[in-house]
């Protein structure tokens, strides 16, 4: 592999994957608009780390998408972070998700189709594009809700039922790099992402639940748990996502116009706060107070991805259990203190 950009690339997910391709001495060029809380922080950590090549862009603007697959020579992979990433967010300003998620994307498309360039273009999907699944019979147990039926998780072959305007952008995003695929032969890639967490990332409490509780736990921040804390999730440590991004990157010719559930699969699951509190509280070493909220709208009792399709076809798997991805990321915050106290 030779360039390699990343857009969304001072973002939580974006610059762990940069840092992992500065370490092997990629070329990458680092796309973002740093409108992000903690985009400068991570942009000014990367470049601590060597050489980048920084590109000022937003997404919802065609013609800077287009220069960027022109102007800065033969790109070999692009990967597609950038996004507006909460549902409360799309549901307030359901405009502007709709124009960073669903034409945000578009442009990309449009700016690799137009430029003759045909880099592999990786998407960074989410399980919401499968909806509430109110069909599927969910189990209610001592801390956890589960599947009755799923011992595997969600594959990629559930129906797309896309809830909120979140789930709608995104989703429409999903299918356009799929058809890009099938209708222009463009190398595109779907990676349909579980709740992923991990170092730089500066969760709030709509979006990055696992980092947000440890934040808030670590600065004494107040806690709301909406619904009986028993909704379970399969969760990825970030450094497990770079990972699974590299893959794909190494097998351009084996990813090309699919869809893979990336996520920590059954194996890497945890309910919300009936199994994350005690395990946060014995971390910190003390109790976490919290408030109890209603249920939220859409809110599903259980998510876990069936992560068998990209274990097959690319030998990708998770390694870092949840305890030990948890304590990594409490480790983290603790020593960062002062970063989340400036960033507020």
């Amino acid at each position: 592999m030779g360039k390699c950009a990343v857009i969304g690339g001072a973002g939580f997910i974006g610059c762990n994957l940069v840092r992992r391709l500065m370490a092997e001495d990629k070329e990458v060029l680092v796309v973002d608009n740093l409108c992000r809380k903690g985009a400068e922080a991570n942009l000014q950590w990367l470049r601590s780390k060597g050489r980048i090549t920084f590109v000022a862009a937003d997404i919802r603007d065609a013609h800077a998408m287009e220069a960027l697959f022109t102007d800065y020579g033969e790109i070999d992979a692009a990967v597609h972070l950038a996004g507006q990433v909460a549902v409360t967010t799309s549901v307030a300003n359901p405009r502007e998700d709709f124009e960073v998620n669903a034409a945000g994307t578009f442009n990309v498309l449009e700016g690799i189709r137009l430029s003759k360039q045909r880099p592999l273009l990786i998407y960074a999907s989410t399980n919401k594009v499968y909806g509430g699944m109110e069909e599927i019979a969910v189990e209610e147990r001592e801390t956890r809700y589960g599947y009755r039926d799923y011992p595997h998780g969600i594959p990629e072959t559930a129906p797309l039922d896309f809830h909120s305007p979140y789930g709608c952008s995104k989703g429409a995003a999903d299918q356009y790099v799929r058809d890009y695929a099938r209708i222009y032969e463009l190398p595109t890639t779907v990676y349909r992402q579980s709740c992923i967490y991990g170092y730089r990332q500066f969760g709030v409490e709509d979006q990055g639940w696992v980092a947000w509780f440890v934040i808030a736990a670590v600065l004494g921040r107040p806690i709301t748990i909406y619904g009986n804390g028993k909704q379970v999730r399969d969760v990825l440590f970030v450094d497990d996502l770079v990972e699974a991004y590299l893959a794909a990157i190494a097998r351009p010719e084996t990813v090309a116009g699919k869809i893979f559930n990336v996520g920590g699969g059954p194996e890497n699951t945890m309910s919300v706060w009936a199994e994350f509190g005690p395990m946060l509280e014995e971390l910190i070493g003390r109790p976490v107070s919290v408030a109890h909220g209603d249920w939220r709208p859409g809110d599903q009792p259980v998510y876990i991805s069936d992560i068998r399709k990209i274990a097959r076809e690319l030998g990708w798997q998770p390694k870092i259990a949840v305890r030990d991805g948890v304590q990594k990321l409490y480790e983290w915050v603790a020593a960062h203190r002062d970063l989340f106290k400036i960033l507020g």
